[in-house]
């Protein structure tokens, strides 16, 4: 099976060997995002709500550059440093998803790239 590399300017450029998402059949691997702004690539500023908001944003953007949107998502990965903002992430993901929303994961790690306390990945399919 071919693979195919999927880039957007409307999120952060890949920090490492790896693509923002990669198309394999009719699946979209997103790669993780964290709360990076695109155009600066510095964390975006405020509260955790803003940067879970953000996370989900990088995702939309790939997705989209991807041909779909994140209302194709089968699966979500939520990675948090602090188990407790977990009823945050469901509010914010209300307004990214519709029913059916999509398999989720939420785990819980002791740090994340850039000492951000978010980070998401999904696999859609278009």
């Amino acid at each position: 099976m071919s693979k195919k590399a999927v880039h957007s300017d409307n999120a952060p450029a890949a920090i490492g060997t790896y693509s923002q998402a990669v198309i394999a059949g009719k699946l979209v691997f997103l790669s993780g995002q964290i709360p990076l702004l695109p155009d600066t690539g510095a964390v975006v500023e405020g509260d955790f709500e803003a940067r879970a908001v953000q996370v989900f944003e990088n995702l939309k953007a790939v997705a989209e550059a991807a041909g779909g949107t994140l209302n194709d998502a089968v699966k979500v990965t939520v990675f948090l440093t602090d188990l407790g903002n977990f009823a945050t992430v469901n509010s914010v993901m209300e307004r990214y998803f519709e029913k059916p929303f999509p398999a989720r994961a939420a785990v819980g790690v002791a740090a994340l790239p850039k000492g951000v306390d978010v980070e998401a990945d999904a696999i859609i399919a278009i």
